[in-house]
């Protein structure tokens, strides 16, 4: 067995102290020398130094002293030495010991009393005790608390030990005799865990005979009580009744940590609707009460629990939990959106929605800087709830409207998305939601939201009203032409920047420094895009110059080099123009405004060829040129595709994302059913006299979860025997195997080691290294193994990254046929990423900022001998424990090219992002490329050798 330990002490053990020195300074006359000799000694013994000469110099030097500090060293000491022999019998010299303890247990001072009776109780030998039970009976009369309250704890202990009803028979009688005298709370809190642990039957016995006291009693006393119901009531289900009682009594108690732990102890004991509202209703007042954010944090993990198992009673407390949003933390407010986005029903969702659009007003003071993430997260709720029931859709969508214009570009985008999809699939507010976008497009800053503000106003801009004034609308946002003046370009010089002034006063504005930096970005289809760094970034220039003010926002963007921008106006005008022909008569007027827009193409082109800003990519130029050509001469099947099949693809889309939702959920709901022919025991249709409501409404839940199979489910059924990993080979003089349990953030080796030859084995040492973000915890220990038989020795090792990393090692031992030591050097362990990672999912925007930001890529060349583009790509999903976020849909067909993006999370948090490109060759081969970024370089690099290793195939 491994030796228990009672006591962690932090240790440097780069500089450890010579057992001469501490020697030396434990036989001086100086108290702090000793003090800190003895220090220096416990951390020693702690980290496996046997020190066996500091004994004897102890017992004569630092014994007799009367210093308190000392004194109490001298007990830690006392509590890690051997106090036996390798037979377990108890050492000659641990009798010199045992009439100081007796002195110390009769000392004047209740402090030494006090440490000596708790250093008593971590005593394991029998025979060390038995001299002192009559000292330690004495103290439970001492005039002090301090003493009574050690001496109870040090009488439980040494009852608890195998021979303990022989020193102590008659405790239990003597602790329930003090328990009804004793007046302070911790020692009453000790006699009553002292009975709870050694006997139970009285600790009942004086819980009920004192059921109407229990909620005045101490709370460190009503936690015990609430200790023994819950071991009551697994034992006997059917007394629950009156405990519950008990529970619900002290619900009300002023203490908060007794209130958590009553909700806990109901609902672990009870499936009641009216015990799961009681907790739930605990739960919140919490939530509320408690100013502490990660004690917020941890009551609403246990709503979420209550959530997955009791949601018909969650919902009703919708409300109250929303009331948590008034908290500043972010992770609170996220959580709480979390849980109450799952519990939206048609009834409650009005109440919901009004506390949102609250919230998101709340958010347009200026006073909190993450106001801005604040206002997305409930952006996104918002738009979830719209989408959950579409008829509050009318009441938000003018609301968020507004922040269009949002300095936080995350946030405005959110709602540039939401109204994007409002206007699909809820036709009845297309028309009010073109006018207020018309109305509110000058307000946009932000490039990325001005893309897909004008990809709406192209596609369901449908009346001739509403054609004319989003053409409108887009030239005052472009301000006069041209962009730029021969003046302009002529004070620029090779590479220069444009000048302040503009000929013509038409609002053009330097461009930002940034705007020559130019990075890839990562397309919907995965591929890459050039995209200029100032384009994410709001304009908040003001704009000055006659003729467009402040409202030409696409002007000022366009300036700064954003042609990308430029291509999405250029299609949104090209929309408009071949619409406005399909709906008005009038020729001469389709003529003149397709001139205009011809010309503002042209100008863009130009503007991309100057030297005021940077040039434009060759993608851009493309797309603007071809929307020269098809203004030109449109024919009726370039009409259909820009008028009918864009508008469809994202139709598509959008049904095929609410498709994917509601299977995901479907799936989330699907439980295992019992068998159809197996009996159910109906207890409510019993005759049962004289049970609560809160019995009965139990009785029937419990029935209920043992129809539906809920008691048969096995969710520990998860280790899988492949853990054992053999360390050695069977010829080995010394065999080992060892079993791999990886958890959070440790790594737990139980090895097994084997003596195979007829001599035994001294001082045997199973010694690790490691390698990555992986470290050992504590000093390996020596053993001694007999012939023939084994040794289980458990090993530690803490992880703080997710990263693959290696433990290697060797075993060391001496025999008495060899004087030299023996190695056996160990199989290298491997432990593998994938156990720290999970599949999960983020919305594609987020997937795409996070491409954008992570530092750290790893680029691996496809290399296998798989041949089909699906097959390889279902291959790397199940080989890196990831989800593939994009949609089976986009990955339909077989056309000989493939790009995916996978997601997943570490349990540190961590992100990982994997983006697959694979194309088929003609000699039927797979060629491309799998990228992996990350925010961290361990993830980068363990995906990717996990990826090479696997992708054969």
């Amino acid at each position: 067995m491994e030796k228990t330990c009672t006591l962690l002490v932090h240790f440097d053990k780069g500089t450890p102290a010579l057992a001469n020195e501490i020697k030396e300074w434990l036989e001086g006359s100086d108290t702090s020398k000793k003090v800190e000799a003895m220090k220096k000694a416990v951390m020693l013994l702690l980290n496996g130094e046997t020190l066996p000469q500091l004994f004897i110099t102890i017992v004569r030097y630092v014994l007799p002293s009367t210093d308190h500090t000392i004194q109490k060293l001298l007990l830690l000491y006392l509590e890690i030495i051997d106090k036996t022999d390798a037979h377990g019998k108890i050492l000659p010299e641990m009798i010199l010991i045992c009439q100081n303890l007796r002195n110390n247990l009769q000392h004047p001072n209740e402090y030494i009393r006090g440490v000596t009776l708790r250093f008593l109780s971590r005593l394991n030998e029998a025979e060390l005790i038995e001299p002192l039970i009559p000292s330690i009976l004495a103290n439970l009369e001492h005039r002090h608390a301090f003493v009574r309250r050690n001496a109870i704890l040090a009488m439980m202990a040494i009852y608890k030990l195998p021979q303990g009803e022989h020193l102590l028979c008659d405790a239990p009688e003597m602790i329930e005799k003090t328990l009804s005298t004793e007046q302070d709370l911790s020692s009453r809190r000790n006699a009553f865990l002292m009975l709870y642990t050694c006997a139970q039957d009285r600790a009942v016995s004086y819980l009920l005979s004192h059921l109407e006291s229990v909620s005045g009693w101490g709370d460190i006393l009503q936690m015990v009580v609430l200790e023994l119901v819950r071991k009551v009531c697994r034992t006997n289900p059917g007394e629950k009744g009156k405990y519950i009682k008990i529970i619900i009594s002290l619900l009300n108690s002023p203490s908060t940590a007794v209130m958590y732990e009553c909700a806990g102890t109901l609902v672990s004991l009870s499936s009641a609707p009216t015990a799961i509202r009681a907790a739930a209703n605990t739960y919140c007042q919490l939530l509320l009460s408690q100013s502490d954010n990660n004690v917020k944090l941890i009551v609403l993990d246990r709503l979420q629990e209550l959530k997955a198992s009791h949601r018909e009673v969650m919902v009703e407390m919708i409300m109250d939990v929303l009331r948590a949003l008034s908290s500043p933390n972010l992770d609170i407010r996220r959580k709480t959106l979390d849980i109450a986005l799952d519990l939206i029903t048609p009834r409650n969702i009005d109440e919901v929605v009004m506390t949102l659009k609250k919230e998101v007003v709340k958010t347009q003071s200026k006073e909190l800087e993450k106001n801005g993430e604040y206002r997305q997260m409930l952006v996104q709720a918002i738009h979830s709830c719209a989408l959950k029931f579409p008829e509050v859709a009318s009441t938000v969508v003018h609301l968020l409207m507004d922040f269009l214009g949002d300095s936080n570009t995350a946030s405005a985008v959110d709602v540039v998305f939401f109204v994007r999809e409002i206007i699909e699939t809820n036709p009845k507010l297309r028309e009010s939601i073109i006018t207020r976008l018309l109305d509110t497009f000058y307000q946009i800053r932000s490039s990325r939201v001005c893309t897909c503000a004008l990809w709406i106003i192209g596609e369901y801009c449908l009346s001739l009203p509403e054609v004319e004034s989003g053409i409108f609308t887009i030239k005052q946002s472009l301000g006069e032409l041209p962009f730029f003046t021969v003046a302009d370009e002529g004070t620029e010089g090779e590479g220069g920047k444009a000048g302040n002034q503009s000929t013509k006063g038409s609002g053009v504005v330097p461009p930002a420094s940034s705007a020559s930096s130019k990075r890839p970005a990562v397309l919907a289809d995965g591929t890459y895009a050039s995209q200029s760094a100032a384009a994410e970034i709001a304009v908040s220039t003001p704009l000055s110059g006659g003729g467009s003010g402040a409202s030409a926002n696409l002007r000022a963007i366009l300036l700064t080099g954003d042609f990308f921008l430029g291509a999405v106006i250029s299609t949104t005008l090209t929309k408009l123009a071949l619409r406005l022909e399909e709906v008005s008569s009038q020729a001469v007027k389709v003529n003149k405004v397709t001139a205009e827009i011809l010309l503002i193409l042209v100008s863009m082109l130009r503007l991309g060829e100057s030297r005021t800003v940077p040039p434009i990519d060759d993608d851009s130029y493309d797309r603007i040129s071809l929307c020269v050509k098809i203004l030109s001469s449109p024919d009726d099947v370039m009409r259909m595709v820009w008028l009918k099949y864009c508008r469809e693809s994202f139709v598509k889309m959008i049904t095929e994302k609410q498709h994917r939702e509601t299977e995901e959920s479907k799936a989330k709901a699907q439980v295992s059913n019992a068998q159809p022919d197996d009996l159910i025991d109906f207890h409510h249709l019993k005759s049962r006299k004289g049970m609560s409501q809160l019995e009965l409404e139990d009785e029937v839940q419990t029935d209920l979860k043992r129809a539906t199979g809920e008691f048969t489910k096995d969710s520990d059924n998860t280790r899988k025997l492949n853990r054992v990993l053999q360390l050695t080979g069977f010829s080995d003089p010394v065999y080992a195997e060892a079993y791999v349990t990886v958890h959070q953030y440790d790594i737990v080796l139980d090895v097994t080691v084997v003596n195979r030859t007829n001599e035994t084995l001294q001082n045997l040492c199973f010694e690790l290294a490691t390698m990555g973000d992986l470290k050992l915890v504590e000093r390996p220990q020596n053993y001694t193994l007999a012939p023939e038989t084994s040794k289980q020795i458990r090993a530690n090792i803490k992880v703080s990254s997710t990263e693959t990393g290696v433990i290697f090692g060797n075993i060391v031992y001496e025999t008495t046929s060899v004087l030299d030591r023996n190695v056996v050097v160990l199989n290298d362990i491997h432990i593998d990423i994938m156990d720290y990672i999970s599949p999960a999912s983020c919305p594609e925007v987020a997937f795409r900022n996070m491409w954008a930001e992570f530092e750290w890529e790893n680029k691996v060349a496809v290399n296998t001998t798989i041949q089909g583009v699906q097959e390889f790509l279902e291959h790397i999903v199940a080989s890196t424990n990831m989800k593939c976020l994009t949609p089976p849909s986009a990955l339909d067909g077989d056309c000989g090219f493939l790009a995916a993006n996978l997601y997943a999370k570490s349990v540190f948090g961590e992100d990982a992002l994997v983006n697959v490109s694979v194309e088929k060759q003609p000699d039927g081969k797979l060629s491309g490329y799998i990228r992996i970024r990350s925010k961290t370089q361990g993830i980068a690099l363990s995906l990717g050798d996990k990826i090479t290793l696997k992708q054969k195939g």
